[in-house]
C-alpha cells in the first residue's frame, strides 16, 4: 500500500474513532506529544482529547468530509488539509458547523500518528 493510501486509511480510522468516542483507537492514532489547536484557539493535548471523549463531554454524531482531502508527503510525514461538517454535543450543548482541519501525521514503527492539528470554523460552502 502506498503512503498516501495509508494516510487515507488512517484518516478514515480517525473519523470512525471520533464518531464512536473510541478512546483506545484514538490513543493509537494520536501522538503522545500531540498539539491540537481547536476552533476557539485553545491548545489541547492528547490527554485532553481522550478525556473529553471518555467522559462524554464531547460526543460527535456526524462528520461529513467536504471535497477531497489534500495530502502532501514529506518523507515519513504527511500534511492533510481537509474540510468537514460536524454535528454533536459538547458540555451538554448541541453544536454543528463546518471546519477546516490541518493535520500533521508522522510514521514511526510502521504506523501513522497525528503530531499536530489545527481546526478553524469556516462558513459552509453549500
Amino acid at each position: 500500500m502506498s503512503s498516501i493510501a495509508e494516510v487515507k486509511v488512517a484518516e478514515a480510522q480517525l473519523r470512525a474513532a471520533m464518531l464512536a468516542s473510541d478512546v483506545t483507537r484514538l490513543g493509537e492514532l494520536l501522538s503522545d506529544a500531540l498539539h491540537f489547536t481547536n476552533q476557539d484557539g485553545l491548545r489541547l493535548t492528547k490527554a485532553d482529547d481522550l478525556a473529553a471523549h471518555r467522559s462524554g463531554l464531547l460526543a460527535i454524531t456526524r462528520i461529513d468530509v467536504r471535497g477531497v482531502p489534500e495530502i502532501r508527503l514529506l518523507g515519513d510525514t504527511a500534511i492533510v488539509c481537509t474540510t468537514a461538517h460536524m454535528v454533536g454535543r459538547y458540555a451538554d450543548q448541541d453544536f454543528g458547523g463546518t471546519f477546516a482541519y490541518t493535520r500533521i501525521w508522522h510514521r514511526t514503527e510502521a504506523r501513522w500518528r497525528i503530531e499536530a492539528a489545527h481546526c478553524s470554523a469556516i462558513a459552509p460552502t453549500d
